[in-house]
């Protein structure tokens, strides 16, 4: 499945500005084959936009999430995106997988969140591994921080991921994350890992880009630079399948003796 990675941080505090922005890559990722698009942590409304998060947060079901599926279906792909979420009084830290016919497919609530700023503005979820089915591949679902815990990962490997999904806000200066960790998250757990980030300086963080889509090999398929941009790269059911056979990692386990990790 071929898959597109939108680097960019939209245009912060504007939901609309940040939905033309999506049915644009949308338009692009389509006319180069693209199946799927991801777009970065918080996408809808901006990340560093303080007391906005709760104002502009909505429901899974809201009107953002009826916008980008008359987007997923007009262009005939799917559309992963990060955006707050409100359920009741809780607001989280969300992303959410609509398919091509605009099906809501799956939706995620951040289980690790980073700093004070996350702490101050969002509750945590508390469900690890989400995942969905889409185009023969099992895609699973976290976001930025949650990946840099290898028990996050290596659940989704135990539960059948092939294609982890990442939104993230990655900041300065963690980006040795993109660049060294997340080829080894798919390496170590046999699994194609998109990690797509949001760029340039917002407020108090300045976003370090270089999204990448990773094979199960470790090696990187497509990372974009510093600057706003568009990448793609094809998840292969059958290297991936080649790839898990050749490698023993989740075969050789041993969880008998892991009881006192936890």
């Amino acid at each position: 499945m071929r898959t597109a990675l939108l680097q960019s941080s939209g245009r912060p505090g504007s939901t609309v500005e940040n939905l033309k922005v999506l049915d644009e890559a949308a338009g692009r990722a389509a006319a180069a084959g693209a199946g799927l698009l991801v777009a970065p942590e918080m996408f809808l409304t901006g990340y560093a936009i303080g007391d906005d998060i709760a104002r502009l947060a909505e429901p899974a079901d809201g009107d953002c999430a009826d916008a980008i599926a008359e987007t997923a279906t007009r262009h005939g792909l799917a559309i992963a995106y990060g955006y707050p979420e409100r359920a009741g009084d809780a607001v989280f830290n969300s992303a959410q997988l609509i398919s091509a016919d605009g099906t809501r497919l799956a939706n995620y609530r951040k289980t690790h969140l980073f700093g004070c700023f996350e702490r101050d503005h969002f509750t945590a979820g508390d469900q690890p591994v989400v995942q969905a089915e889409l185009d023969g591949l099992r895609v699973g679902l976290l976001i930025c921080y949650d990946v840099e815990f290898p028990e996050n990962v290596r659940a989704h490997a135990l539960a059948g991921t092939d294609l982890l999904v990442v939104p993230t806000a990655q900041m300065h200066p963690f980006q040795f994350v993109a660049e060294s960790m997340i080829p080894v998250r798919a390496f170590e757990n046999q699994m194609y890992v998109a990690y797509v980030n949001r760029v340039g300086r917002e407020g108090e963080f300045e976003f370090v880009g270089l999204s990448t889509l990773a094979g199960p090999d470790g090696v990187a398929r497509t990372r974009a630079g510093r600057a706003e941009e568009l990448v793609l790269a094809d998840a292969d059911p059958a290297f991936l399948a080649a790839s898990r056979e050749a490698n023993p990692y989740l075969r050789d386990r041993r969880p008998g003796l892991y009881g006192p990790l936890v």
